[in-house]
This record gives C-alpha cells, sequence and structure tokens, in this order.
C-alpha cells in the first residue's frame, strides 16, 4: 500500500504516530469526516491497512478528494445495521477499530432526535458488539466520545472523575455511547479506550454552520460571518492534528490491561470564547468585518472546557499546536480548496 497523495504528506497535516502502525489492520469508522479522514491518512502514511467504513460516499470529504479513499478497503453500510457492523470487523480481520461514526451536529440533534440517537447510540452498540462477536480478532478499540458527554457542569473545568449528565439530544446521544463503551469494556474485557475532546477544528469540515469554517468562509468571500450564539460562549478549540495522535496514543496505550476501560480528556485549555475566536480569525486573515450576532442559539451550555491532565500524565499526550498554529493551517487549506465551497448556503455559526 503506498503513501496517499493527498495533503497529509504535505504542511496541512501531520500528526507525530507514537508506535509503530506498519502493517496494522485497522477499522476506522466514519471515515469521510473531519477526524476521520486526517487519521486514515496517517495510518496510511504510517503503513497501515486501514478499512473504512462508509456510508455516503461524499466526493468534497477530504477522505474523497485527497485520494485516501484509493490507499483503503472501503466497507460500504450502516451503523445502525448490526450485521453491516460485523461484516465490516470480521472480513476487515481488524486489530483495531476507531469508532469515529456519528451524527455530530447539535442543531440536527434538536430537530431529528431519532436519527441522532439511531447513529451515536444504536450505532455504537453494534460496533461494540461486533467487536465482542470477533473479540479474538481485536487488540484495540478507540470509541470517540466528546466534552458534550459529561453536560452542564457550571463552568468547571471537567476532569474524568465527574458523572455524564448530558440533557438534551446529542449530549445525551454521547453520555449513552460513552456509558454503552464503559459496560462492554468492564462487563465482557474488550479492550477499549474512551476519547473525549472539545470542540475540534481543521481542514477538510464542510459544515458550514460550525464557527471555524463558517468564519472562515465568511471572510474569504468578505461577507460578515453571523453567530447564532450571544459570541460569549466558552469553549476548548483543538487542532484535528492533535486529535488523531491522541487516537492513536490511546490505542497504544490499550497494549496495557491497565488502560481497559478508561476515559481520557483531550483539549488545548484554550478557554475561548467565540467572539474572541472570530476575533482571532479575522486577524490572522487581515479582515475587519464584525460578526453578526443573532443570539438565537438553543441549547447550548455556556462554558465546556476540559481539563486534560491525565492524558498528559499516563499518556504523555500534550497539543502540538496552538491555537493560532492550528488557525493558521487551516486557513490556508480553506484557501486552498475554497472551490469546495457551497454556494447559497446560508452562514450560522455558534
Amino acid at each position: 500500500m503506498g503513501a496517499a497523495r493527498c495533503p497529509v504528506g504535505s504542511r496541512y497535516a501531520r500528526a507525530a504516530v507514537k508506535g509503530s502502525w506498519a502493517g496494522r489492520r485497522v477499522l476506522v469508522t466514519g471515515a469521510t469526516g473531519i477526524v476521520g479522514s486526517w487519521l486514515c491518512v496517517e495510518l496510511v502514511r504510517a503503513g497501515a491497512f486501514v478499512t473504512a467504513f462508509v456510508l455516503d460516499d461524499d466526493p468534497r470529504s477530504e477522505f474523497f478528494r485527497s485520494a485516501t479513499a484509493r490507499h483503503c478497503a472501503i466497507v460500504r453500510g450502516n451503523l445502525i445495521r448490526y450485521e453491516d457492523c460485523a461484516r465490516a470487523i470480521n472480513a476487515s480481520e481488524s486489530e483495531v477499530v476507531f469508532h469515529l461514526g456519528a451524527q455530530t451536529l447539535v442543531g440536527a440533534a434538536v430537530r431529528d432526535p431519532i436519527e441522532t440517537f439511531e447513529t451515536n447510540v444504536r450505532g455504537t452498540y453494534n460496533v461494540l458488539e461486533a467487536a465482542r462477536r470477533f473479540k479474538d480478532l481485536l487488540k484495540a478499540v478507540v470509541v470517540a466520545s466528546s466534552d458534550k458527554a459529561y453536560g452542564d457542569a457550571g463552568g468547571q473545568p471537567y476532569d474524568e472523575s465527574m458523572a455524564l449528565g448530558g440533557r438534551h439530544p446529542y449530549e445525551v446521544s454521547k453520555s449513552c455511547a460513552d456509558l454503552i463503551a464503559s459496560t462492554y469494556a468492564y462487563t465482557y474485557g474488550l479492550p477499549i479506550a474512551i476519547a473525549r475532546c472539545g470542540n475540534i477544528f481543521g481542514g477538510g469540515d464542510l459544515n458550514w454552520s460550525r464557527i471555524v469554517p463558517g468564519t472562515i468562509r465568511s471572510f474569504i468571500e468578505r461577507t460578515r460571518p453571523v453567530l447564532r450564539s450571544n459570541g460569549h460562549l466558552v469553549r476548548d478549540y483543538l487542532y484535528v492534528r492533535d486529535v488523531v495522535s491522541a487516537y492513536l496514543l490511546c490505542a497504544d496505550a490499550l497494549d496495557d490491561p491497565a488502560f481497559h476501560g478508561q476515559a481520557f480528556n483531550f483539549s488545548s485549555e484554550s478557554r475561548t470564547t467565540v467572539l474572541d475566536l472570530v476575533a482571532r480569525i479575522a486577524a490572522l486573515m487581515e479582515a475587519d468585518a464584525e460578526p453578526i450576532v443573532l443570539d438565537d442559539a438553543r441549547f447550548e451550555i455556556p462554558e465546556q472546557t476540559l481539563n486534560s491532565s491525565k492524558a498528559r500524565s499516563l499518556l504523555g499526550w500534550r497539543p502540538e499546536w496552538s491555537l493560532d498554529a492550528g488557525l493558521r493551517e487551516t486557513i490556508a487549506w480553506y484557501r486552498a480548496h475554497h472551490e469546495l465551497r457551497e454556494p447559497g448556503f446560508a452562514d450560522a455559526l455558534r
């Protein structure tokens, strides 16, 4: 399997691979998403045999656009069908599974909670039940959770000792998936690690309702970005290259049974408001358009930040990219690939 002919081999994305992945058989669900795309690229570059579990072919996805797909086996299926998940693991004979597949938009979850629960909850237990069935194949399963799984902690930084407490549809779906992963680790002895990340950004994210791609596109098009919130929501923003290295470290750590069932927070601990983030992007792009603040966002937690000291101390992980450095690479990606925008698609940012 040759190296992918794509930006991952260039300055746009290159995560540091800490272990040896050459020749390892890996299954990635959600391979066409922002993290899944860059994870597949990095695994291909490292010499792994990658199988991508894909629902729909989106030619604009970085997974297809960058030609990464040419270097991966592709299993087409739906996470809500158990037989598809079982076929993906069994046919690929994967020893490592990265379960990233999910419905990830808060607004979409509010509009259609059933679809979100089906994908995020049923999809997770289908993948893990298939992993239990073919347990002898597997050495590591990494389940992508989220800071949203904690719910609202009243402004405190989340640490892994806190209970999961989602209330609204997307949060609840991540809380449930997270707990299901723990069940399969502790009841059935599966080698599972759970990764909880803050807000992820990077090139290849074409969900324009998200603040980073939407704001960058607005400034490229010389229009004013639009904020759904009041602009004062506090979040951690984590560059996708740091997320990829976090997932790879989680998988490597599962060689030690002491890590089975453990959850890890991954965060830049940047504590940045939406307005501050927009101002940073404006400064980096030399734009001066003030955002339009709608202040009509529903069910948004005012402050969500993560304490990632556990990942630093036990995994040796730390973000290698500052917020500004990650934004610079992300802006460069969108400037280079601006043709991927959807003309006429309304900006509606968090």
